[in-house]
């Protein structure tokens, strides 16, 4: 989703892919974040009102990556150590180029 979506659109996207989190990029697809289900908890236990939330505004800022040349049992190791379910595969130049999930690894055997 793009920094200026609001919390509303971080959670439909969320809902529609069905990772428990969802990518930030800026206007030319540079990776600037990620939106997990834990800062949601942590966005609900510090405001009342989520009208008015920006997403860029309660994103983590530089989340872990990937290179899109790395095997997937780097990314396992990765999220294992970093105790993440999803890593975010990026290119030479931080565009998003997509999301690896634990699930994703489970199916494919990795883990």
């Amino acid at each position: 989703i793009s920094e200026r979506a609001s919390l509303q659109d971080a959670l439909l996207e969320m809902t529609r892919k069905g990772l428990g989190a969802t990518a930030v990029v800026d206007d030319a697809n540079h990776l600037i974040g990620i939106f997990t289900d834990g800062d949601l908890r942590r966005t609900l236990e510090k405001n009342a009102d989520l009208r008015g939330v920006r997403i860029a505004d309660v994103m983590t800022r530089n989340p872990h990556t990937m290179p899109s040349d790395k095997l997937a049992a780097e990314a396992a190791q990765l999220m294992q150590s970093r105790k993440i379910t999803c890593v975010l595969i990026v290119d030479q130049q931080n565009c998003l180029l997509g999301a690896l999930h634990t699930h994703d690894l489970m199916r494919a055997g990795v883990i």
